[in-house]
């Protein structure tokens, strides 16, 4: 493993070095600088509130401390499922009470036998290699995306019909950008921490990451990997101080509005619905649908389940058919359309309700490690893996968590916490 961790980093190390080298690099570089002293040096940045801005958002010590644990994940689930205007089934009902109790006890009961002693065996890892990482990831992101509007001749975000000639080959690379600003920001996060740079710098880089994520993924009419860099933006400005408590909240409440807005206006585009439609229905009506989804997959993958693994391992590039086609399939026999299953759709399509039980209970574990190795070590690093893989489980809420690169940042996170759980022992 460390064989190939020193051949990927001496390889990222040495791209990074090139191409803060060249030429067009370093115009982009001294172009960004000046803004840069621009904006912290800017008149209007002193009518941008400041810390003490609603206060009394501070004076509460749940917001403060545990807004994004990960308890957040069943807090959304729940409100996902208040959003139904249907009743569930009792089976389902039973499910999800099980999916809910074991997430809790792996997210909150099993962490505390673990990481009490000394954190001098944890994992370290070089500032370098990290910045290097996320910038080569978003240079491949970024290569891959004009590959993709080249292939298919134009920007879907001008013409929304292109959108569906879109190839997964193609623009899979491109939400590379996620974890590559995932570790910019941590880079960046460090250099705040070591007081190498301001916390004004540091809050401009956080929204150019942010700004050139927008950028690239609204022009190819994409929202939720928007939403994976917005929110891990948030996590790691907030636990990182940089972003204050009220800009969370409002940040917050402003996400839930684009959400509403953007998926109101898109289907009058589609004539789905009228003027007259309460905005609120789109997601209403997008909640029911999806519990229809997991309620047909809870009756079909009962107490053991169906597929026994075969719907995860469908992710796996190559398959004849993706996961969200397989469900399709599974509840409709249509292969031609993509099904979102909901978090826990795959754990009871494979392995029932027990592996609902199992599953939920593994991935708390992994977000509930994640969390306390964060605030015990108040690394950037872990600061940054915590913040991946908690906003794809909220994400995967409503999407499942299916998609190999999302897969991978799990298992990666997995292997490095397993590491350092078992050098702790020692």
């Amino acid at each position: 493993m460390s064989v190939i961790y020193s051949t990927i980093t001496s390889l990222v190390n040495r791209i990074s070095d090139e191409f803060h080298k060249s030429f067009l690099f370093t115009i982009i570089f001294t172009i960004l600088a000046f803004i840069e002293d621009q904006w912290v040096n800017g008149f209007f940045k002193k009518l941008y509130p400041g810390e003490n801005f609603l206060s009394f958002l501070n004076k509460n010590e749940i917001l403060k401390s545990h807004i994004f644990n990960p308890l957040i994940v069943l807090f959304l689930f729940a409100a996902f499922l208040l959003l139904s205007l249907n009743t569930l089934s009792a089976s389902l009902t039973i499910t999800l009470l099980i999916a809910f109790a074991a997430f809790f006890i792996g997210s909150t009961v099993l962490p505390r036998f673990f990481l009490n002693k000394s954190t001098d065996k944890i994992l370290k890892f070089p500032d370098d290699d990290i910045y290097s990482l996320g910038f080569c990831l978003i240079l491949i992101s970024i290569v891959f995306f004009f590959i993709s509007i080249a292939t298919v001749g134009g920007i879907p975000l001008l013409k929304p019909s292109i959108r569906y000639l879109l190839k997964p080959v193609f623009t899979m690379p491109v939400f590379l950008i996620i974890p590559g600003t995932c570790l910019l920001a941590s880079a960046y996060l460090k250099d705040f921490q070591g007081e190498k740079i301001t916390r004004s710098q540091a809050r401009f880089r956080f929204l150019f990451l942010l700004a050139m994520d927008c950028a690239f993924l609204l022009l190819l009419g994409y929202r939720t990997p928007l939403l994976a860099a917005f929110l891990i933006i948030i996590i790691i400005g907030f636990y990182g101080n940089i972003v204050s408590l009220w800009e969370v909240v409002i940040g917050a409440l402003i996400g839930i509005g684009a959400i509403i807005g953007i998926g109101y206006f898109r289907s009058l585009g589609e004539l789905t619905i009228t003027s007259a439609t309460n905005p609120f229905y789109t997601l209403q009506s997008r909640a029911d649908f999806t519990l229809h989804v997991l309620d047909l997959l809870d009756f079909i993958g009962g107490n053991f389940g169906l597929t026994h693994g075969k719907l995860l391992a469908s992710s796996i590039p190559g398959s004849d058919l993706g996961p969200r086609m397989m469900v399709g399939k599974l509840i409709a026999w249509r292969t031609e359309v993509t099904v979102t299953p909901t978090l826990i759709g795959q754990m009871v399509v494979d392995f029932g309700k027990v592996g609902v039980a199992v599953e939920m209970c593994i991935l708390g574990f992994i977000l509930g490690i994640g969390f306390k190795l964060m605030r015990i070590t108040k690394d950037y690093f872990y600061t940054g893996i915590y913040s991946l893989i908690l906003t794809y489980s909220i994400l995967g809420i409503e999407t499942g968590i299916l998609d190999i690169q999302v897969l991978l940042y799990f298992a990666i996170a997995i292997i490095i916490y397993l590491t350092i759980l078992v050098k702790s022992r020692n």
